[in-house]
């Protein structure tokens, strides 16, 4: 295609990427409204992350291994235009389902949130199957070296969708008027809020899904996507997944259990659910260095696993969604968690914050990955040198003010100050960073590190923007580690590609881990978590440059 056919091919892609954005978002505010309303632990509300993520691994997963089984890709078969239409209609099937399971939904009714998890991971298969192939497509529009930069353009639309997503959540279940945790509680039991006050949204995204697969299929600017390459067979690799499901799938069997049981012992059974959790967490670590220790001896058999930057950054992605998606999932219980009740302070010692007025901090946070996305899509419009320089100061305080067009009048002076400072922050590591990707994963990786730390030992505001600053850290990470995966795989690209979008898995494994570490331990300490997943994205910055500069590979 040409350049203009490429831009108005990439405009019509990004479409999806808003729906992925405002979906994922909204759990935040979801999660702690299903907590009080359904009346379950940390533990339990974190489940709904689990069945949404986790169908992003089931689903990447089944692709892969019927592929396998009739010798030929499948997704490539379909073309990756065709690929994102069934996605679709997949994901719109789930919100319908969606629509039907909250009729007539009452306070205490935990069979409904199970059914309400089963509609989620509906939407999540859809939308694996949109991001297998809507990623590796949005590289292939255009020249290879700006591939991550066009994947920042199409975050950028979708953290729009997770900035809007939790305030259109909350005004619908809360309206505009805060409420205080016994107000809440009282109008629940009451039947004043219920959880059919979303079926009206359902009905409507299930039918924006619908009308997005009919814009895709009849458009005549988007390609279908195909590639010429031939199917590869990877036993071994498809083996030790199978494995890795087996595990997860054990551990989180063995947990529900539990729930059903007669309570003898509360502190012994949280125990056994927090070390089952960990087993799981361990597992998908060990599948993951087994088959890249395995590979290395001999590559027969692993396909795209044979390729060290692939694995470990199958383990990157991991860790990175598990992160950006712990910490704001978490976040809801942390700020309303009654510490001091004679003072009414949460856990960082701030004044507790009701579930309706926990939504603008969530949208800030999904709101900073639109910052970091928004910035690392500036190379895709090609400005001069000096153009960019300043482009690189303003944007981020351009995309600060939708934020605030958005949540207008819901954060104090000192709390935008703060967050400009983040802002800030993020600057002098994107100068620093120079648009290459194994620099920038450095900088913002250490910088999560040091946000977590200082969330975890410090109060007040330091902790809190502390926290609110890793969405910042975690927007330009996805398309520096997916490019630095598929850097050099050729053939196997595509495969690649199904490998890291079943990673997206770290999105339904930590953040319940840290839910239970909250349920035993305390929510603010429970974020020692992000602070090993930010640790070994460092790591992977490091190794992906050496394994790279070994292959002879250019990035």
């Amino acid at each position: 295609m040409n350049n203009k056919n490429n831009k108005s091919a990439l405009t019509t892609l990004v479409t999806v990427f808003f729906f992925w954005g405002f979906i994922a978002a909204s759990n935040g505010v979801f999660i702690p409204f299903c907590k009080t309303y359904f009346n379950i632990d940390q533990f339990q509300s974190q489940l709904v992350d689990f069945a949404f993520y986790g169908a992003y691994y089931i689903g990447a997963l089944l692709l892969f291994i019927l592929s396998s089984t009739i010798n030929k890709d499948i997704l490539n078969n379909w073309g990756y235009k065709s690929g994102i239409v069934y996605g679709l209609v997949l994901s719109a099937l789930g919100a319908f389902v969606m629509y039907f399971v909250i009729n007539g939904a009452q306070q205490g009714q935990t069979e409904v949130f199970y059914l309400v998890l089963i509609a989620l991971f509906i939407v999540g298969l859809g939308f694996s199957l949109q991001q297998t192939a809507a990623n590796p497509f949005t590289v292939e529009l255009g020249e290879p070296s700006k591939g991550s930069h066009r994947l920042n353009l199409a975050g950028g639309v979708n953290s729009l969708g997770t900035t809007i997503g939790p305030i259109v959540i909350a005004l619908i279940i809360f309206g505009s008027t805060p409420l205080s945790g016994d107000e809440l509680a009282t109008m629940i039991a009451n039947n004043q809020i219920k959880l059919t006050t979303l079926q009206m949204l359902y009905l409507g995204v299930g039918i924006s899904f619908l009308l997005a697969a009919a814009l895709f299929h009849f458009s005549k600017k988007l390609p279908q996507g195909k590639s010429d390459a031939t199917f590869e067979k990877a036993n071994k690799a498809r083996n030790i997944l199978i494995l890795l499901s087996v595990i997860i799938a054990i551990c989180f069997t063995m947990i529900f259990v539990t729930y059903t049981e007669e309570v003898i012992s509360l502190e012994a059974i949280e125990n056994k659910r927090l070390v089952l959790l960990f087993i799981a967490l361990l597992g998908v670590v060990g599948c993951i260095w087994f088959a890249n220790a395995s590979a290395s001896k001999n590559a027969k058999g692993w396909g795209a696993m044979k390729y060290p930057q692939l694995v470990l950054g199958m383990l990157a992605i991991f860790m990175y969604v598990g992160a950006e998606v712990t910490i704001q999932s978490n976040l809801g219980e942390l700020l309303k968690f009654v510490t001091d009740k004679a003072n009414n302070l949460n856990a960082l010692n701030l004044p507790a914050l009701t579930d309706a007025a926990i939504a603008p901090f969530i949208s800030l946070y999904w709101g900073g990955l639109m910052i970091g996305r928004w910035i690392g899509a500036i190379t895709v419009f090609n400005p001069t040198k000096g153009l960019k320089k300043w482009l690189l100061v303003i944007v981020p305080f351009v995309a600060f003010a939708v934020i605030l067009v958005v949540n207008f009048g819901k954060y104090s002076i000192n709390e935008i100050v703060l967050f400009s400072v983040c802002i800030g922050v993020q600057i002098i590591g994107f100068f620093l960073a120079k648009d290459n990707p194994v620099k920038t994963l450095k900088i913002f990786s250490l910088l999560g590190v040091i946000g977590m730390l200082l969330g975890v030992f410090t109060s007040g505001n330091l902790a809190l923007f502390s926290l609110l600053s890793g969405g910042l850290c975690c927007s330009i990470m996805w398309p520096c580690i997916f490019t630095l995966s598929i850097a050099g795989l050729g053939k196997y690209t595509s495969q690649g590609s199904a490998f890291l979008v079943m990673m997206i898995l770290g999105g339904a494994i930590i953040p319940p881990l840290q839910g239970k570490m909250a349920d035993i331990f305390s929510i603010q300490s429970s974020y020692v978590l992000p602070v090993l997943c930010f640790a070994y994205l460092l790591f992977y910055a490091f190794r992906a440059k050496m394994v790279l500069d070994k292959q002879g590979v250019t990035y």
